[in-house]
């Protein structure tokens, strides 16, 4: 038992936690309040004397390290306020004050419900930063899927053209190709689309792409189409390039 005290106690030493000076104040006053005892203690009640402040000093600053720990990741709490209206708290910290209260600290977020067309600039600019939210897959696709039919908007296209070049998921990606299938014959969107054909680690967007780029043939794709036939590990990939270099009219080799 001795043996585990000490490993206890070497424990504590190597934890350096500031005590709260209120926490000081009040085992201050506990302990000059504390009676002493009338009887002689046995040797063995000596010894536990001798340890029980050191293991009451343990269980409080162990209770409050997992409480600091229990507050590094904050919870969110749903919350009504007065008028009704949804309100999404998060408990920052909690703490007493003078007066025996207990002080909460609250970030607290509104939700709101806009409506509005999407030729109103303003619920344009949202649609364009939910397209762009990092932590949201579900919002992007969802937000794409609402953009592809305002391209003739310089930023919708603009947004369209970086998720396909950019976004992580290919669901997202394909969304950004079914928007643009209808301009598929503009300079900045051919040259997208072949970036994607020769970088895309997904083959459906590689063969989509193959497609959207085939709407509109040029000479420029075939020396595109036959390097990709070399080096392509999707058969199904080079298969389809294979049928555009066919349809071309050019060799599916280079010589």
């Amino acid at each position: 038992m001795l043996e585990r005290r000490k490993t206890l106690h070497r424990g504590l030493d190597e934890l350096r936690i500031a005590a709260p000076p209120h926490l000081l104040v009040e085992c201050r006053e506990e302990l000059f309040r504390a009676k002493p005892l009338q009887r002689k203690p046995s040797p063995w009640m000596q010894f536990s004397a001798m340890w029980r402040p050191a293991a009451a000093l343990a269980l409080v600053a162990l209770g409050f390290f997992s409480a600091r720990l229990a507050t590094r990741e904050p919870a969110p709490v749903n919350l009504a306020s007065l008028a009704g209206e949804p309100v999404f708290s998060t408990i920052r910290s909690v703490q007493p004050d003078a007066s025996g209260h207990v002080q909460i600290s609250l970030d607290e977020t509104r939700r709101r419900l806009i409506t509005g067309s999407l030729s109103d600039g303003n619920i344009e600019r949202l649609m364009l930063a939910a397209a762009r939210d990092e932590n949201n897959d579900g919002l992007r696709v969802e937000s794409i899927e609402l953009l592809k039919g305002h391209t003739a908007s310089a930023d919708v296209r603009d947004a369209l053209l970086t998720a396909l070049r950019n976004d992580p998921n290919p669901g997202v990606r394909f969304k950004a190709l079914d928007a643009l299938k209808g301009m598929a014959a503009q300079p900045e969107v051919r040259k997208t689309l072949s970036y994607i054909l020769q970088n895309d680690q997904n083959p459906g967007v590689r063969i989509q792409a193959i497609d959207l780029l085939t709407q509109h043939q040029d000479a420029a794709m075939v020396g595109m189409l036959q390097q990709l036939v070399a080096k392509e590990s999707n058969s199904y990939v080079r298969q389809r390039c294979e049928k555009a270099l066919e349809e071309m009219n050019a060799s599916v080799g280079t010589f």
